[in-house]
């Protein structure tokens, strides 16, 4: 077992992986048949742009029966400290102040001097950051296909 998976379970935490993206919301652009002479014309009722995500998936680290959950939040725009902060506010309110071991990857923004101020204030979370880009723990290479092992 992993340190961070031992602490977690002499704490008795959720294990939680936290990432966000961005998304586009427009209709792509595609070909379609329509009568000679008269354009298709596409509609659609969506008034956001760009939407961030922010998807939670965890599991309790010493008692499993408890089962793994993924939960998500959806803003529109793009996610900032703030708003990350307040992601994390509401896993706070999810886990009614039961311990939290956060995985995060290490990118930049999230180490911003705010975000720090604001997790040092914390007691029921702790984190376990991953490096910003770490090609080495994944086992799919670009082209999609499972990497082989050196000879």
């Amino acid at each position: 077992m992993a340190a961070h998976q031992k602490g977690a379970v002499k704490k008795r935490a959720w294990i939680v992986f936290l990432d966000e993206s961005g998304v586009s919301l427009l209709p792509e652009v595609r070909r379609t048949y329509a009568p000679r002479g008269r354009t298709p014309l596409l509609r659609h009722r969506l008034n956001w742009k760009r939407a961030g995500m922010a998807a939670a998936l965890d599991y309790h680290a010493a008692d499993p029966e408890r089962g793994p959950r993924l939960c998500f939040h959806l803003k529109p725009g793009r996610y900032d400290i703030i708003s990350l902060i307040d992601v994390l506010e509401e896993i706070r309110t999810f886990y009614a102040g039961e311990p939290v071991v956060l995985v995060w990857d290490g990118l930049s923004a999230r180490c911003s001097r705010g975000m720090r101020t604001w997790m040092a204030e914390q007691d029921w979370l702790s984190l376990e950051r991953l490096p910003a880009h770490a090609p080495e723990p994944n086992p799919w290479n670009c082209c999609g296909r499972r990497s082989r092992p050196a000879s």
